[in-house]
């Protein structure tokens, strides 16, 4: 008697269940996966996290026009999303070149030396870092 009571509770919290799915948004809802990596954008692994308390950072950044950043890196992963404008990244240490452009999602480098230069129109983009306190954004 306790079975036919279960099959049917079962049957109920799986089919409940399976709208709470990740995969499946409720309707009206879009999904759009803008970057999902273990490398940055010139292929380079990522290694590790920090090995500390995690620290989230989100900064939203506006670049003028015609800038080259200096060289720098991010002891930490980030990416970026530019919202508006064109960005050229630059690696010191490999030579590779990347053009970002409004809509693009990039994987940033860690620990290697890069810089950005930006096109005829101001850049403006949101970086997230995934870091931990006391440990800088970029060097």
């Amino acid at each position: 008697m306790k079975t036919c009571l279960l099959t049917p509770l079962i049957a109920t919290l799986t089919t409940a269940l399976l709208g709470c799915s990740p995969a499946s948004p409720p309707a009206g809802i879009e999904r759009k996966i803008l970057l999902q990596t273990s490398t940055s954008w010139d292929s380079t692994p990522y290694i590790r996290y920090p090995d500390a308390a995690p620290e989230l950072s989100m900064l939203k950044l506006k670049i003028p026009a015609n800038t080259e950043l200096d060289w720098h890196t991010h002891p930490i992963p980030n990416a970026a999303y530019i919202l508006a404008g064109e960005l050229t990244v630059e690696s010191r240490d490999n030579g590779k070149i990347q053009h970002f452009k409004q809509g693009d999602a990039l994987a940033e480098m860690v620990n290697i030396t890069h810089r950005g230069k930006t096109g005829n129109k101001p850049v403006e983009l949101i970086v997230f870092y995934a870091g931990s306190q006391g440990i800088p954004l970029s060097e």
